[in-house]
């Protein structure tokens, strides 16, 4: 959403720091603000100040996935994403060990026939990570996502890099259209209660590099969405897990939607449009109908990895199917990442996450 992994600070016990969190994941993550900063609807983003970190909030993240296809015409796809969540509200203690700003690293790339993740952790303050935006660069050991024209926006053209024992990537990124506000410009609303996160994404990506796979380096190309979100609160105490997409029509509209599944309630949907010149339209709790068709056997858990859409306001009605159903994230928090193939009443390719499925 991507309301990407709040589970995500399981990486404070790989560090030896205490956990705010519930360790199953999802429950009980940031349900109060505890100090940190809110979201404001009256605020909307602001750039390219907001490409940047936001200490005051307690996460957020920096989140790109890419379709792509080889030489041969096989499906492959990318995730590359950096988190910093904050211990504690910033009191102007965020250089050195007294930092308490925590940041991770995932990196994932899926063939047809495999899936390959890797995870970096490191504390804030120290060099090892971070974000900066003049010039842009995001960063964790030596993975990075860094700006590489001056344009007016740094984030239309991109250089995106990550290694691991078996894969890596480099890959360039071109804006084609604009940065688009999810929710009510940019205030994005995940819960009956009001919980809400910063929310925005650059969905127009052309791509060009190369993978680094096991059988050696292949030239790819295709589309990529890059995520942005921050929050403080994004989950009311009774929801434990997401599904969210995100679509490129072949038609050149996009969609993102998610559900947030809820133990005590209905799942809690929104969705954005957004029309092929960027203009984003956004649709509220119910209007966006996502249904499970089938579920595969995952690490020990079933995951749903077929789905059918809809969103009726928009003549919706299509299929998503996983590229590779075993797409599973092996890291601190588990979770499933991976492209995704669309037929019906839109065809394209896109993109499913999906968290709070661990095998018991």
């Amino acid at each position: 959403m991507n309301a990407k992994l709040p589970a995500l600070l399981g990486l404070l016990a790989g560090l030896g720091l205490p956990l705010p969190l519930h360790a199953q994941g999802f429950a009980g993550l940031g349900t109060q603000a505890d100090g940190f900063a809110i979201p404001d609807p009256s605020r909307p983003p602001s750039f390219p100040a907001d490409h940047g970190p936001h200490p005051d909030f307690r996460i957020e993240w920096w989140y790109v996935t890419a379709n792509l296809t080889g030489t041969d015409g096989t499906d492959y796809g990318v995730q590359w994403t950096l988190f910093r969540s904050a211990l504690a509200p910033s009191i102007g203690t965020d250089t050195g060990w007294q930092t308490p700003q925590i940041w991770m690293g995932h990196a994932g790339l899926t063939t047809p026939d495999t899936h390959h993740s890797a995870e970096r952790l490191a504390r804030g303050g120290v060099g090892q990570a971070g974000v900066t935006t003049a010039p842009f660069l995001a960063w964790i050991d030596d993975w990075q996502m860094r700006a590489t024209e001056g344009e007016d926006d740094p984030l239309d053209h991109l250089s995106l890099s990550a290694t691991a024992d078996d894969f890596g990537f480099d890959l360039d990124l071109t804006a084609s259209g604009p940065t688009v506000l999810q929710g009510q410009q940019g205030y994005s609303v995940k819960s009956p209660a009001g919980q809400a996160s910063y929310y925005y994404s650059q969905p127009f990506y052309r791509v060009t590099g190369t993978l680094d796979l096991p059988t050696g380096p292949e030239p790819v190309s295709g589309l990529a969405w890059l995520d942005r979100e921050w929050s403080s609160q994004p989950l009311s105490d009774t929801q434990d897990g997401w599904d969210w997409i995100s679509l490129h029509f072949e038609t050149g509209e996009k969609l993102m939607g998610f559900r947030l599944r809820d133990r005590a309630d209905d799942p809690f949907t929104s969705a954005t449009w957004i029309a092929p010149d960027g203009t984003p339209t956004p649709y509220g709790d119910g209007s966006l109908v996502i249904t499970p068709v089938t579920h595969t056997d995952v690490n020990g858990a079933s995951i749903p990895t077929d789905w059918m859409i809809a969103l009726p306001d928009r003549g919706l009605s299509a299929r998503i199917t996983a590229v590779n159903p075993q797409s599973w994230m092996d890291t601190s928090f588990p979770y499933w990442e991976g492209p995704v193939r669309i037929t019906g009443s839109h065809t394209g390719r896109g993109y499913l996450e999906m968290t709070g499925y661990d095998a018991p």
